[in-house]
């Protein structure tokens, strides 16, 4: 899928999209939005305090992308932390993660429901492709979405280096993996041709 970001006047990015494109884009951010779940109760409080003092879960979810999306912030892979004592930061990432959690997640979803109104916004024309363009405040949301899709996918396909990516890469067709591969890569590219536009 040849598509590509590119810069706009004025600020921000636009990218030719395809039927298919789009409705991959799309699928993709609702499985994230339903992965991510819901805010604290389920629904928007009325309280704009309750919610900021609203504490979250202070242990890391058990799925594997959704630990890869909210990782631990003491002790887990790539940590400066390695050589403490890992009870003390165990307690530490708990703490954390209690207030903080719930603001990433909710980064998250506000990502993910920009690219899924931006791509209905184009998918309205009724037309069989169209160019989705994006101001600058909407590039940053799809940049973050584009991400967390990244990391997902890769969790699942168990994308650790560039070399894993190369493998997936040269799968045969038969391999069942191979459409989220292409989509991995495809994605891949979007979100480097649109880190360039924001930084060009």
């Amino acid at each position: 899928m040849p598509g590509h970001f590119e810069p706009i006047p004025g600020g921000g990015a636009a990218v030719a999209l395809d039927e298919v494109e789009i409705s991959i884009v799309r699928s993709l951010a609702v499985q994230l939005l339903e992965l991510i779940g819901p805010g604290p109760g389920g629904e928007p409080s009325d309280d704009p305090l309750a919610e900021l003092f609203a504490e979250g879960p202070s242990e890391p979810p058990t799925d594997p992308v959704m630990m890869r999306l909210l990782p631990d912030a003491y002790g887990g892979p790539g940590s400066e932390h390695g050589a403490d004592d890992p009870e003390e930061l165990r307690a530490h990432s708990a703490e954390f993660r209690r207030f903080t959690e719930n603001d990433l997640r909710a980064k998250k979803r506000d990502d993910a429901l920009v690219v899924i109104r931006s791509l209905d916004s184009m998918t309205a024309s009724g037309e069989g492709g169209a160019v989705l363009k994006l101001s600058v405040e909407e590039s940053r949301h799809w940049l973050g979405a584009l991400n967390d899709l990244r990391l997902a996918i890769g969790t699942r396909l168990e994308v650790t280096d560039e070399e894993d990516a190369d493998l997936l890469f040269r799968l045969p067709d038969s391999d069942p993996r191979k459409p989220m591969v292409m989509a991995y890569l495809w994605l891949g590219g979007l979100q480097e041709t649109l880190v360039g536009t924001l930084l060009g």
